[in-house]
C-alpha cells in the first residue's frame, strides 16, 4: 500500500499545504455553522412544533446513521482532497437553491428537511475524508498538533463565529443567511484546489465496497479502546442533539423561558464556543497536566454541566457562564480522541475506521433529537435538559475502559 502524498511539512512547520488545508477548515466550518444556527430559526418561522422544529436537525445528522459507511470506503478508495472538493460543492449548491426558493417566497419546512438531508449526506463525505487526509499532510508525531489547530478553527468558525453571524443573517433576511454559506462554501472548493498532491491510497489487489466496509467495521469492533469512545461519543451525541434541537424554542422569543433574540441565541452559543477554542489550543498542557484518562473524565463531567444548566436556571449568563467553562474541557476530547484514532489505526483503513466510529458517534443524533422533541412535547422543556444531564453521567462507566495504560497500550501494538 502507498499513497502518492506523503507527509513532507516544512522544518520546524507543519507545512503549506497543512495551512492551505487548515484555510478550507476555517472557510467550510463558517459555513457549517451558519447553516446549523440558521435552519432551525428558519423553520421556527414555519412552524413552533417541537417535533418538527426538531425534525430539521435530524434530517442534517441522518446521513451519519445511514451514509456514513459507504462514505469511509469511498474516503479509502478515492482521492480525499477530490471527495471534499466534490462535498463542498454539492453544499453550495444545495443552500444556493434553499436560498432562491426563500427569495421567490416559495420555501417551506419540508423543502428545509430535503437540503438537510443532502447537506448532512454531503458533510458525511467531507467530514470523513478531511480526518483521514490528515496524516498523508502531517508526520505522526504532529498529528497532536496540527489536529489542536485544526480544531481551534473549526470550532471558533463552526460555534464562535457562525452562531452569532448567523442569528444577525436571520434578522437582515432568510434568503441572505442561506446565501452566505453558499459564497463560504465556493471559496473553501477554491482553498482545496490549492492543495497539491494526490490523495488516494493505491491497493494492491481490486476489493469490492462491501468487503472494505466489513474491514473497517471488523477492525473496529475488535479494537475494545475504540469501540468504548465509539459508545460514548454516541450516547453523549444522543444528548446533546436531544438538548439542542429544542433549545431554540427555550431560548428564542418573548414567550420563552430565556426570552432572547435571534441575535442573542447565536450569543449565547457562542460562550461554549469560545471555550472550546480556548481548550483546542490548551489541551497539550492540559494533557500534560493530568494525563489522558483523566481529562477525559473531567470532559464528561463537564458535559453534564453543559446539558443540566438550563434546568437549573433561566439567566443567560449563567448558562453562558457554564457553557464557556464546561467547552474548554470538552474541546479537549475531541484533540485527544481525534489523535489517537489517527494513531492507532492503519492509513488504509483510516476512512472506513472514521467513518464507523462517526456512525456510532454521529448516528444517534437523529434519534437524539426526535427523543427531545418527543420528552419536550410531554414534559415540557425544562424537563429534556434535566433528564438528558442524569443520562450524561453514565458516560462515566467508560472511564473502566478509558485507562492511560490502555491508551498506552493500544499506541504500542500500533506500532509493531
Amino acid at each position: 500500500m502507498r499513497t502518492d502524498a506523503s507527509p513532507h511539512p516544512e522544518e520546524g512547520g507543519l507545512g503549506g499545504r497543512f495551512w492551505r488545508l487548515w484555510s478550507a477548515s476555517a472557510v467550510s466550518n463558517l459555513a457549517d455553522g451558519i447553516v446549523k444556527i440558521a435552519l432551525p430559526l428558519v423553520a421556527v418561522g414555519y412552524t413552533r412544533s417541537p417535533v418538527l422544529v426538531a425534525g430539521v436537525a435530524a434530517a442534517y445528522s441522518l446521513p451519519w446513521l445511514l451514509f456514513a459507511l459507504p462514505a469511509g470506503a469511498l474516503a479509502d478508495r478515492l482521492d480525499r482532497r477530490r471527495v471534499m472538493l466534490a462535498a463542498n460543492t454539492l453544499r453550495a449548491a444545495l443552500i444556493g437553491a434553499l436560498a432562491l426558493a426563500a427569495a421567490l417566497d416559495s420555501g417551506s419546512i419540508w423543502l428545509l428537511y430535503l437540503v438537510a438531508l443532502g447537506l448532512g449526506m454531503a458533510e458525511t463525505l467531507y467530514d470523513t475524508s478531511a480526518q483521514s487526509i490528515l496524516p498523508q499532510v502531517v508526520t505522526r508525531d504532529q498529528l497532536p498538533r496540527a489536529n489542536g489547530r485544526l480544531a481551534a478553527v473549526e470550532l471558533a468558525a463552526n460555534q464562535f463565529i457562525g452562531p452569532p453571524l448567523a442569528g444577525f443573517l436571520i434578522a437582515a433576511g432568510v434568503a441572505l443567511a442561506l446565501a452566505g454559506p453558499a459564497v463560504l462554501w465556493a471559496l473553501a472548493v477554491a482553498a482545496l484546489l490549492l492543495v497539491a498532491g494526490r490523495f488516494r491510497i493505491e491497493r494492491d489487489t481490486p476489493t469490492t465496497m462491501r468487503a472494505d466496509i466489513a474491514e473497517g467495521l471488523r477492525f473496529l469492533w475488535r479494537h475494545r479502546l475504540l469501540r468504548t469512545l465509539a459508545t460514548m461519543v454516541g450516547t453523549s451525541n444522543f444528548i446533546t442533539s436531544g438538548i439542542f434541537a429544542v433549545l431554540v424554542l427555550y431560548a428564542v422569543g418573548p414567550d420563552s423561558a430565556i426570552g432572547l433574540t435571534e441575535p442573542g441565541y447565536g450569543l449565547l452559543l457562542t460562550t461554549i464556543a469560545a471555550g472550546i477554542v480556548l481548550g483546542s489550543v490548551a489541551t497539550a498542557k492540559i494533557e500534560q497536566r493530568l494525563g489522558r484518562s483523566r481529562t477525559l473524565a473531567l470532559s464528561v463531567l463537564a458535559m453534564a454541566a453543559v446539558v443540566g444548566v438550563p434546568a437549573l436556571s433561566t439567566n443567560p449568563f449563567v448558562i453562558g457562564a457554564v457553557f464557556f467553562v464546561g467547552g474548554i474541557l470538552l474541546a479537549t476530547w475531541n484533540v485527544i480522541t481525534i489523535s489517537l484514532r489517527q494513531r492507532i489505526t492503519p492509513d488504509r483503513l483510516l476512512g472506513r475506521v472514521n467513518s464507523g466510529y462517526r456512525m456510532l458517534a454521529w448516528g444517534s443524533m437523529p434519534a437524539g433529537a426526535l427523543v427531545g422533541g418527543l420528552l419536550a412535547e410531554v414534559f415540557g422543556l425544562r424537563a429534556v435538559f434535566a433528564i438528558m444531564g442524569v443520562l450524561t453521567l453514565t458516560l462515566l462507566l467508560g472511564m473502566f475502559v478509558v485507562t492511560d495504560a490502555n491508551i498506552d497500550a493500544a499506541e504500542r501494538a500500533a506500532t509493531t
